[in-house]
């Protein structure tokens, strides 16, 4: 029997639109109902180069519906060529043309030959959410895209890059920090004297996809989301992939990241212990100069609670055991991570300092989490870190509250981050902000 999914966190697999409009020079086509996109594009964020209302879309009526919906697709296409002054088309399905049957594979091949890409990704909504539709929209510009005859004749003339390091982390735009974050890792990778690649955000696009499979490794950060589309390029290019499951925030984490690309890697080694014992300086420098107020339980009690997707539940139950040495009460993961990958995300999050224990939870019923949040024995003023929609049960528990996921609707981040040493001590900054805006004068 279906379920009510009672507070959103996450969004169909057609919202992986998103994905495309933060490739600089790409835009999506989509082939679905007019309501679909214009309901999922609720970000405010592109690439850049365009608005992010601007989506050609054929707009499925009963027509349609009745009679098929290829001609229409075809036409849209068609005009979007000669309208859009973009690298890469990106031809995305929802439920309607799915269920009608409507082979955008077919139509989409036949414009293999203009002077303008175009690719194809099936993300209707009843197969899964946009963060499964992330990976496919990214496996689709791989397999596509890479094996045309002239990219493919480029790349092999090309070769590998030494030193070249290809790397994925957050879904642009589910990740409210996706952009802040992946520059923050970039830096750190080249730091260490690697030569980070990335296809998303300012400076990035079409020619970082091509160099993505002249790339020497690749690295994708994240519990589960994105291994399809980054083992694609390890099986066809052949680039040895290391799956680092955490988001590295605070000191602990992130050296520990770095130490795994290291090894992974072979970067020199001397550099590498450079590199973090002169970032572990900074950091606890900082942390020392605010011990006082960091420690002061008048101002933020010693228990915590997660509410967010595998990626922001784990990354920041670990930094805030191992690094500031706050206890975990049961936590939540609400991004649907499929069945296979759970138990090694539990096991994860439990694989805490001082044989810290955390409860994890898999679910999407946000009435239920709240429930459960409400009957726990915090011992003090509770810290709720989670999504716009933890905001009033914080006020109705008089808790101290950080908004780190989607839903984000009352902050706005333009390229801040909590990834690395100093993503760390943002996220420090914004909890101590919200448990002093409390304290009585």
């Amino acid at each position: 029997m279906a379920k009510i999914l009672d507070q959103p966190r996450y969004k169909c697999a057609l919202a992986a639109m998103q994905t495309v409009q933060s490739i600089p020079g790409a835009i999506p086509i989509l082939h679905s109902g007019p309501g679909c996109a214009s309901k999922l594009n609720d970000n405010n964020g592109t690439s850049g180069r365009y608005s992010p209302n601007i989506f050609p879309c054929t707009s499925i009526s009963e027509k349609e519906v009745v009679f098929g919906g290829s001609d229409k697709l075809r036409s849209t296409i068609h005009n979007a060529l000669r309208v859009i002054d973009a690298d890469l088309f990106v031809v995305l399905s929802g439920c309607t043309g799915e269920i009608i049957g409507d082979d955008i594979k077919e139509v989409a091949e036949e414009f293999e030959y203009e002077d303008k890409i175009v690719v194809w990704a099936k993300t209707p909504g009843f197969k899964g959410n946009n963060y499964v539709g992330h990976d496919w929209i990214l496996k689709s510009i791989f397999e596509q895209f890479l094996s045309r005859e002239d990219v493919r004749e480029e790349i092999l003339e090309a070769g590998t890059e030494k030193g070249l390091v290809n790397i994925f982390a957050g879904p642009p735009q589910q990740d409210p920090y996706w952009l802040g974050n992946l520059r923050e890792i970039e830096n750190l990778i080249s730091a260490i004297g690697l030569k980070p690649n990335t296809i998303f955000g300012f400076g990035r696009g079409i020619e970082n996809i091509k160099k993505a499979a002249r790339a020497e490794f690749t690295i994708l950060i994240s519990p589960w989301v994105g291994l399809e589309s980054a083992q694609y390029l390890e099986t066809k290019f052949k680039i040895p992939l290391l799956h680092y499951k955490i988001l590295p925030i605070g000191a602990t984490e992130t050296t520990k990241f770095l130490r795994a690309v290291q090894e992974f890697t072979g970067a020199d080694k001397n550099l590498v212990e450079k590199v973090i014992s002169e970032k572990e300086a900074e950091f606890y420098y900082y942390i020392e100069r605010f011990a006082d107020t960091l420690l002061e339980t008048r101002i933020l009690g010693k228990r915590f609670t997660v509410v967010s997707d595998s990626q922001y539940t784990m990354a920041v139950t670990k930094f805030l055991v191992n690094d500031m040495g706050l206890f975990p009460e049961k936590v939540f993961i609400t991004d649907d991570a499929p069945e296979k990958f759970r138990t090694e995300i539990a096991n994860e999050i439990s694989n805490l300092n001082y044989g810290i224990q955390a409860e994890v939870q898999f679910t999407t019923d946000g009435h239920d989490i709240h429930e459960q949040i409400k009957k726990t024995d915090f011992a003090g003023t509770p810290l709720i870190i989670g999504s716009n929609w933890e905001k009033n049960l914080a006020v109705e528990l008089g808790a101290h509250y950080i908004n780190v996921s989607y839903p984000m609707l009352e902050k706005l981040v333009i390229n801040d981050h909590i990834a690395g040493y100093s993503g760390g001590l943002h996220l420090l900054e914004q909890i101590f902000t919200a448990a002093m805006s409390k304290l009585k004068l």
